[in-house]
C-alpha cells in the first residue's frame, strides 16, 4: 500500500497548492463520499471549494483560506457546506500549511462532520505538538505524517504479539504520552513490545480476529474501538487496519486514525437522555450505579420531594444505598432489599443477569409518609453502568384513579409510538362497522389520508369503515379481504418520495363470537423488503424474485418467503458473495473470513467444499441457482438477477437513502469492514 493510498482512507483529506489560488492538488476517496462530489469537481479550481460553502459561511471561509496562504502554520476552522444531494453538513477542517521541496506552500488538510456534536463540546485539539519517543524508530519516509495530518499513525509487526515499530507524534497525543520523568516507567519501551497493552482486555480477542483476517484476505478493515491511554484513561478511535509488506519485503500492518472519544461521548450522552425520558414515562425513580467509580445519582424523581434535591449529586454507593434501604424500606422488607442490592452489586456481570433482569417488589414509606408498593428493576446500560428505576404499585382502593391514569397512559404511548416506531397503527372495527384508532405513527396517517391533528380527533370518535377506507386510496374489497382472511396487504403511490410503498395488516378479535370488535394492527413495510420501483424488479432466470437483505441481519427471501437456511456457514458464505457486490471470492478468501481463527489445512478445504456444495443445493431447491456463477473454484453473486438494500443504497438514489440506519451484516464481525465504508 503507498503513501496515496494510505492518505484515501484518511477521513476529508486533502491538499491545497496555497501558491495558486488555493487549488487543491490532491483529494481523497474518503472526501469525495463525504461531499457526494468526484475528484475532478473538486480539483483545480480557484478558491479551493469556496464554491461547495454555504452562503452564509463564504466569507468566513475565504479568510480562512487567505489566512493560510500567508505563511506556515496550523489553522482550524468551522463552517457548513452544501453536499451534492443538497444536505448540509457542518464541518471542521484542521490544516498544517508548510512548503515543500519548490518553496510553494502546500496546506495539509483533513475535513470531519461534526453536525452529530454539540458545537461548544468541540475543541481545538488537532495541532501536533507532542514530541516523537526515541525510543520507538521513525521511518524517514513517513516523517511528514509527524507534522503535517492531524491523525494517528501507528505501524506494528505481524506477530502473535505485535511490536509497534513507528508511531506519529499525532497518536502520541491520543494517548496521552508525555516525557519521562525520574523514577516513572517509559511507557513507549513498555508498549512498544506488546500492542495488546493499548487495547482493553474485553477487546483484545475481537482486534485479534481483525488482524488475523486483513493478514490471511488481505482485506483491509475499519471501524471504531476503544484503547487505553498511558494514564490509565480510555480513548475511542476510528481507523482502519491494513497489511503492507516494507521496502526490505518484510510484511507489517499498519493503521490510520482518528480520537473520537468526545464524539462518543456527546452521543452516548444523547443517546442515554432520550433512554432516561422514555423510562420516566413508565417508572418513577431512576438512579445511575456508576460500578467504575463506585458511585450513584439520582437521575429522575418525579419531583419528589424525598429524592428532587439530590438529582445529579454523586454519593458513595453502599453508603447511600444502605442509607436509603434503612430509613425507608419497611422493616420486614429490609433483609430482603439489602440482599436483592448485595447481590446485584457483587454479580453485575453475571451471565444470568443480562439474560433476566433483575426485579424485586418491596414496600416503602413514600413521600407523603404512607407506606407504599413499590417494584424495582436493574437495567445493564454497559460494563461499568446499571440503571435502578422503580415505581409505585397502585393499590386497590386506587383502581379509580388508575382507570385515569391508564387513560395518560395510552396518550403517553400514542407520542411514544411517534417518537420511536417507524410505520405502526391499531385500530377497532366495531360490529356495526365503526373504525376507532388506538395509535399510530405519522407515515401510517399519512397513508389514510389524514393530518396527525385529524388522526387524534379520529380517535375521540371514530368513523364508518367505508369514509375511513376511502381517505386511504386503497380499494374497499381490499378491507373486506382482510376482515374476512384475517389478514392483507396493500400498495400505494407515496407521492412525497414519489415511490410505492406497501403496508401490511392483521386482523384478529378477542373472542369467537361474532359481536365482539376486531382489532387490527398495521405497519409499513420496510423498504429493503420490498422493490421500490417496478422497474428494479429483477428475476432469475427461472422466473423468481430474490430480495436480500443486509442492513441489519442478514436474510433472504423468494418470491416474498425466507430460505430456511440448514446451515449456518452456507449462509455466512453467501453472506459473503453479497458482500462482494458481484466480484470473485477465492476459496482461501472464503475460508479466511468463515474460519478466521483457524489455519488453512486440507481439513478446512474439505470443510469448505461441502459448505460450498450445501449452498449450491440449497439454492436449487428454491429454484435460484442461478444467482450464483463458480468458475475455477471462485464465486460469486450475479447482482443483475437479485434485489439487495445495500446496492440499491449505493446507487445513490434519493428514494434509497434513508435505507442504511447504521447497522449491516449484525451477524458477522466481519461486515464492520463494509459498515465502515457506509459511515464514510
Amino acid at each position: 500500500m503507498g503513501m496515496f493510498d494510505i492518505l484515501d482512507n484518511i477521513s476529508g483529506y486533502h491538499e491545497y497548492d496555497l501558491s495558486d489560488m488555493g487549488k487543491m492538488c490532491f483529494v481523497s476517496d474518503s472526501l469525495c463520499c463525504m461531499t457526494g462530489y468526484s475528484k475532478e469537481d473538486l480539483c483545480n479550481r480557484e478558491g479551493g471549494y469556496a464554491w461547495l460553502v454555504a452562503e452564509c459561511d463564504r466569507e468566513t471561509y475565504e479568510l480562512f483560506l487567505h489566512g493560510m496562504a500567508q505563511e506556515e502554520g496550523k489553522n482550524t476552522s468551522e463552517y457548513h457546506i452544501v453536499n451534492k444531494d443538497g444536505s448540509i453538513s457542518y464541518v471542521k477542517e484542521s490544516v498544517t500549511v508548510k512548503r515543500n521541496a519548490d518553496g510553494c506552500l502546500i496546506g495539509y488538510a483533513v475535513l470531519v462532520d461534526v453536525s452529530d456534536m454539540e458545537v461548544d463540546t468541540i475543541a481545538c485539539e488537532l495541532s501536533a505538538n507532542a514530541q516523537e519517543a526515541g525510543a520507538v524508530k521513525k521511518l524517514h519516509n513517513l516523517d511528514f505524517l509527524n507534522d503535517t495530518v492531524p491523525c494517528g499513525f501507528i505501524k506494528y509487526t505481524c506477530e502473535k504479539q505485535p511490536k509497534i515499530t513507528y508511531i506519529n507524534n499525532k497518536m502520541l497525543e491520543f494517548l496521552h504520552y508525555s516525557e519521562k520523568k525520574d523514577g516513572e516507567a517509559d511507557y513507549i519501551e513498555m508498549y512498544r513490545n506488546n500492542l495488546f497493552l493499548l487495547i482493553p482486555v474485553e477487546e483484545r480477542q475481537r482486534f485479534s480476529v481483525y488482524l488475523n483476517r486483513v493478514y490471511k484476505a488481505g482485506v483491509p478493515v475499519a471501524g471504531e474501538m476503544s484503547v487505553l491511554r498511558f494514564d490509565g484513561t480510555r480513548a475511542h478511535i476510528f481507523g482502519w487496519v491494513t497489511k503492507v509488506v516494507n521496502e526490505d519485503g518484510t510484511e507489517e500492518f499498519q493503521s490510520v486514525c482518528m480520537d473520537v472519544t468526545k464524539r462518543q461521548l456527546a452521543r452516548k450522552d444523547r443517546e442515554t437522555r432520550r433512554y432516561i425520558k422514555a423510562l420516566s414515562e413508565v417508572y418513577d425513580k431512576i438512579f445511575e450505579y456508576n460500578f467504575s467509580s463506585n458511585m450513584v445519582k439520582c437521575l429522575y424523581s418525579n419531583n419528589s420531594p424525598m429524592f428532587t434535591w439530590l438529582e445529579n449529586i454523586p454519593m458513595q454507593l453502599e453508603e447511600a444505598t444502605q442509607k436509603w434501604i434503612t430509613d425507608t424500606v419497611e422493616a420486614m422488607d429490609v433483609k430482603k432489599v439489602q440482599a436483592f442490592f448485595e447481590n446485584f452489586i457483587q454479580n453485575k456481570t453475571a451471565v444470568q443477569y443480562e439474560e433476566y433482569p433483575s426485579v424485586i417488589n418491596y414496600r416503602a414509606k413514600s413521600s407523603d409518609g404512607q407506606i407504599r408498593s413499590y417494584s424495582g428493576i436493574f437495567l445493564k446500560i454497559d460494563e461499568n453502568i446499571s440503571f435502578y428505576c422503580c415505581r409505585r404499585l397502585v393499590d386497590v382502593a386506587e383502581t379509580e384513579k388508575l382507570r385515569s391514569e391508564n387513560e395518560s397512559l395510552k396518550e403517553n404511548m400514542t407520542q411514544l409510538m411517534r417518537q420511536f416506531t417507524d410505520g405502526v397503527a391499531a385500530f377497532k372495527v366495531t360490529a356495526d362497522g365503526c373504525v376507532i384508532p388506538l395509535y399510530s405513527s405519522e407515515n401510517i396517517c399519512v397513508f389514510f389520508g389524514y393530518s396527525v391533528d385529524e388522526w387524534d380527533e379520529l380517535m375521540k370518535k371514530g368513523t364508518p369503515i367505508e369514509s375511513f377506507v376511502e381517505r386511504s386510496l386503497t380499494e374497499y374489497s381490499a378491507f373486506e379481504n382482510l376482515l374476512r382472511d384475517g389478514e392483507a396487504e396493500f400498495a400505494y403511490d407515496d407521492i412525497g418520495s414519489n415511490t410505492v410503498k406497501r403496508v401490511r395488516a392483521v386482523c384478529s378479535r378477542k373472542t369467537s363470537d361474532n359481536v365482539s370488535p376486531r382489532y387490527i394492527m398495521l405497519y409499513m413495510v420496510p423498504e429493503c423488503e420490498d422493490s421500490v420501483h417496478a422497474d428494479m424488479k429483477k428475476m432469475s432466470c427461472a422466473g423468481h424474485r430474490v430480495m436480500i437483505r443486509t442492513f441489519g441481519y442478514f436474510d433472504v427471501f423468494v418470491d416474498g418467503r425466507p430460505i430456511a437456511f440448514r446451515n449456518k456457514k452456507s449462509k455466512e458464505l453467501f453472506a459473503l458473495l453479497v458482500d462482494r457486490r458481484g466480484g470473485f471470492v477465492t476459496s482461501e478468501e472464503a475460508i479466511s473470513f468463515l474460519w478466521e481463527d483457524e489455519p488453512v489445512s486440507p481439513v478446512i478445504f474439505s470443510r469448505y467444499r461441502k459448505v460450498a456444495l450445501r449452498l449450491k443445493n440449497l439454492l436449487e431447491e428454491y429454484g435460484i441457482a442461478d444467482i450464483v456463477e463458480a468458475v475455477d473454484g471462485k464465486r460469486r453473486i450475479i447482482c443483475d438477477k437479485v434485489n439487495c438494500d445495500l446496492y440499491d443504497y449505493l446507487t445513490g438514489r434519493k428514494e434509497y437513502a434513508q435505507l442504511f440506519k447504521g447497522n449491516y451484516l449484525t451477524n458477522y464481525s466481519w461486515g464492520e469492514t463494509t459498515l465502515g465504508e457506509l459511515y464514510n
